[in-house]
């Protein structure tokens, strides 16, 4: 049922992580398989995450799960998520871009960093971000107002001068290069609609419980106990996204789901209103962190100074 409300859901995202499963048949012990991830996104009533057991990572996998689904999906920039149904729009993540740029920016010297191509590369992404830390607060319509008006320009930009830039293939400028080119027309869709986001990054949350859980225990001995860890980590992480105690909320259902029937399954979802209170994990008051002075740095000036300039011309025009 979980999964029923989920591709009701218009706005998704995914990730995908290895699992190694011992006992696969026809399989060696050593070959990797995959845990997929879908969940919702920050705009919904009903947080959702979805863990699922596949031996391998074909494109056939999003296509059959995401049967039915249609709005927009967050994704990295793995080549299976393009080939989805049209009523699908992908958006992909700037935090990936970002990336490639931080990798190239982190092998010039520090005394040659400032005014780089690895620079301003970098630049360009994080005032992206900044201005999306000051449209948070904002209802979807006025955030997708403020990005047009003030975001779009500066990624229209970024993107004419990576494709003026020259590099080998094989480095770090030329892949970063690549991806930024490669993905643009994802990247663009985060101007498509207020609610999405400029990165993947709450799916890449939501799948890190698994891979720190997978350093403890390892692998999985069989495709059943896969599939089984897939069910309890879907149970427990959309437990935790909707304020429960997973525990609880388990030693709840597992009293309860036996003897329930058709029309008392609403009762029991992680956002049902008739839950015990046991079920409910306490409500930690939030606790303001002392302000500190942090050094602004070279690529902090950097960022000033294109914030500046930008702002400049919004002005003139």
């Amino acid at each position: 049922m979980l999964i029923t409300y989920l591709l009701t859901e218009t706005v998704l995202h995914a990730d995908e992580t290895t699992v190694q499963v011992l006992h696969e048949p026809g399989r060696a012990a050593q070959t990797k398989s995959y845990e997929w991830l879908y969940r919702t996104s920050g705009h919904t009533l009903h947080p959702i995450v979805i863990y699922e057991y596949k031996e391998t990572r074909k494109q056939d996998h999003p296509k059959e799960f995401l049967k039915g689904f249609k709005g927009y999906l967050h994704t990295d920039g793995y080549q299976a998520y393009h080939s989805l149904p049209s009523g699908i729009t992908v958006v992909g993540c700037w935090s990936h871009c970002r990336r490639y740029w931080w990798d190239l920016y982190e092998t010039v010297p520090a005394e040659k960093r400032n005014g780089s191509i690895a620079e301003r590369g970098l630049v360009y992404i994080n005032l992206l971000f900044a201005f999306e830390d000051e449209f948070c607060g904002l209802e979807p319509d006025e955030r997708h107002k403020r990005r047009l008006e003030y975001s779009k320009p500066v990624s229209d930009e970024f993107f004419a001068w990576a494709g003026s830039l020259n590099a080998l293939p094989k480095s770090l400028l030329g892949e970063a290069i690549h991806y930024t080119l490669a993905q643009r027309a994802y990247l663009e869709n985060v101007y498509l609609d207020g609610r999405l986001e400029l990165s993947n990054n709450r799916a890449e949350r939501s799948i890190k419980p698994f891979v720190q859980g997978r350093k403890q225990w390892l692998f999985s001995n069989t495709p059943n106990g896969a599939e089984s860890s897939s069910i309890f980590y879907s149970i427990i992480e959309t437990a935790k996204e909707n304020n429960l105690h997973p525990f609880h909320y388990i030693k709840h259902l597992l009293e309860n789901l036996p003897t329930a029937k058709t029309s008392e399954i609403e009762t029991l979802l992680p956002w049902s209103s008739t839950l015990p209170d046991s079920c409910r994990a306490p409500v930690k008051p939030a606790v303001k962190k002392p302000a500190t002075k942090k050094e602004k740095g070279p690529l902090h000036q950097a960022l000033v100074k294109m914030r500046e300039r930008f702002q400049g011309q919004q002005q003139t025009s």
